[in-house]
């Protein structure tokens, strides 16, 4: 059985069907037996819609658990050891997104599914 985890931007852009998602990204989602998205990308999706950072995505925000469902992926799992992994994780990169998605990663040793390198060395990307 094969798993992913979706990046923030990468479920975005599957939603709106950006081409920007890449040839080997849309396989490995499309091949997995389970896509997974974090609880914290529901939350940074409505803060940027919120703050006017993410107008495109302001149409999906209240549809966003129902439209996961009907791509059929389903909710990682989040708990008080991934948020600690995340908060303690030696990388350098501060952006609290990034660190609980890559401590989300690491914790169900999923390959993250994301166009950002940031994340090489830290998790196994796939783009």
């Amino acid at each position: 059985m094969t798993a992913v985890l979706l990046d923030t931007h990468a479920w975005a852009w599957s939603l709106a069907g950006d081409e920007r998602v890449s040839k080997p990204a849309l396989t490995a989602i499309a091949t997995a037996d389970t896509v997974l998205v974090s609880p914290i990308t529901f939350f940074e999706i409505a803060q940027k819609v919120r703050l006017g950072k993410w107008p495109g995505m302001e149409p999906f925000v209240s549809q966003l658990p129902a439209l996961l469902g009907e791509q059929g992926g389903s909710v990682a799992g989040f708990d008080p050891a991934i948020c600690i992994a995340a908060g303690m994780m030696p990388w350098a990169h501060r952006d609290p997104f990034d660190r609980l998605l890559a401590a989300t990663a690491t914790h169900y040793n999923l390959p993250l599914v994301s166009a950002d390198p940031v994340f090489d060395g830290i998790v196994t990307r796939l783009w």
